[in-house]
């Protein structure tokens, strides 16, 4: 049995209202969104993003993160309100997981987060509810549990269910990190300097290490929105 980064969907009706949380961990995908949604247009901003990461696009993050995700501007509704965050809640500690990435791989871990999480409204594997799948990108169990020890030490992971060290990960400080922490971690240098030219190819490599297609239509329509939203 390979072991798989990502989830895929398992239920048709289930995943058209959850879409990328209703996956299960055999990388099938199906279409779960219209790549014609409309979404905000990102404005320039002095202040956002400084520095040799996502700081070269200059971008809002907020308003790249709701252009990216066009649902993620409300949290009205939805299934696990105590998951949901909205483009500007998530976008301070997006903007710091990025703070080391190229504005490329900024953009491909938010696009990334935006269809895994279905637009930011869940931190955990829902059907078939995978035990320790999860965070904004929804990593499996295997890796949830090395993103912990890198950030707890391996006393405060060991002995501990796999949705108990999923819990320890899921405050917003580290929900949103996740997606950087894989990219640095498990995405070969020539995967990274592939992704940052900020191309069809980059992100079709930078999918490659995690595991998935990603000329899948909702993933190319998220890149393409990222894309827009950085100025790439």
């Amino acid at each position: 049995m390979h072991l798989h980064y990502l989830s895929a969907v398992v239920l048709a009706g289930f995943a058209c209202a959850h879409p990328l949380a209703a996956r299960d961990a055999h990388g099938t995908e199906e279409s779960i969104m219209s790549s014609s949604a409309q979404s905000p247009t990102p404005t320039k901003s002095a202040n956002a993003c400084k520095g040799t990461g996502s700081g070269g696009s200059g971008v809002n993050m907020a308003a790249a993160i709701a252009a990216i995700m066009p649902s993620s501007t409300s949290c009205d509704k939805v299934d696990f309100p105590d998951e949901c965050r909205t483009a500007e809640q998530a976008a301070p500690f997006i903007e710091k997981a990025c703070a080391d990435l190229k504005p490329a791989e900024c953009a491909a871990t938010i696009a990334l987060m935006g269809l895994e999480s279905a637009d930011l409204k869940y931190k955990h594997n829902v059907v078939p509810g995978t035990p320790g799948q999860g965070t904004a990108n929804m990593m499996m169990a295997e890796f949830i549990a090395e993103y912990a020890t890198d950030l707890f030490g391996a006393d405060k992971v060991q002995g501990k269910s796999p949705d108990e060290v999923l819990a320890l990960v899921t405050p917003d400080e580290y929900n949103f990190g996740s997606a950087a922490w894989f990219l640095k971690n498990k995405c070969s240098a020539d995967v990274r300097s592939s992704l940052q030219t900020g191309t069809d190819e980059g992100w079709l490599a930078y999918n490659e290490c995690i595991r998935v297609n990603g000329a899948n239509v909702e993933r190319m329509a998220y890149w393409t929105r990222a894309k827009a939203a950085f100025n790439l």
